[in-house]
């Protein structure tokens, strides 16, 4: 089961000590690079080190996993990731989004729970974003999802307690679905325009191209 797995990775982190931080990072950058799960480790900082520090790891672990994929999409696996793409039309689009929209469009993506994680992490690295502005928009986008779900960790008290059934919501967790969903709509209709806009664009150049072609 999944999250036996998880259990004892975390366990295993937390047996550690003093380097249980360093090895939790580690863990969360292969999670991001290697299409696993992340919110599971995100929940088990919260177990592990409290709200304040589980969010300083998480957001240093996420960010550092989000920069892995995106260099590797941007500079070792272009066609690999392309190809990827194929099969996530909406992550597709997003190529479209970025080209009018730059960071905001990253920042959006992020808020939104629509948009898979590490799929993310690798389409922004075939996109013209810049590095510097992908990295802080992320960072940024990313943070307020990083301190609710490392909080709603905190409150299993212990790890076992992560696997012990589904509690009540609480009132973090709804607000956090709210902006989510605010998030989702927002970025799904942004990406929508900008890949309809840049199919306006194909379909103009393909009719000037075959009116020059018909005038030689």
């Amino acid at each position: 089961m999944r999250s036996d797995w998880i259990s004892a990775l975390l366990h295993q982190i937390q047996s550690q000590g003093p380097g249980a931080p360093a090895v939790f990072m580690a863990a969360y950058v292969l999670a991001s690079v290697s299409f696993l799960p992340a919110s599971p480790l995100t929940l088990g900082a919260g177990v592990l080190f409290g709200v304040l520090w589980g969010s300083v790891y998480v957001s240093i672990g996420s960010l550092a996993g989000a920069a892995a994929a995106f260099l590797v999409a941007r500079h070792l696996g272009r066609d690999w990731v392309e190809r990827r793409l194929r099969t996530a039309p909406r992550v597709a689009a997003i190529r479209s989004a970025v080209s009018r929209g730059g960071w905001k469009i990253v920042i959006l993506t992020r808020l939104s729970p629509a948009f898979p994680f590490t799929l993310i992490n690798y389409a922004f690295g075939v996109t013209d974003v810049r590095f510097g502005e992908y990295l802080l928009a992320s960072w940024i986008g990313m943070l307020p999802g990083t301190v609710v779900y490392v909080y709603l960790g905190s409150l299993a008290g212990s790890v076992a307690g992560l696997g012990a059934g589904r509690p009540a919501r609480t009132p973090a967790e709804w607000a956090w679905n709210a902006v989510g969903l605010a998030a989702t709509i927002a970025a799904t209709l942004y990406v929508a325009r900008a890949a309809r806009a840049a199919l306006d664009r194909e379909a103009r150049r393909a009719q000037t191209s075959g009116r020059d072609v018909r005038k030689a």
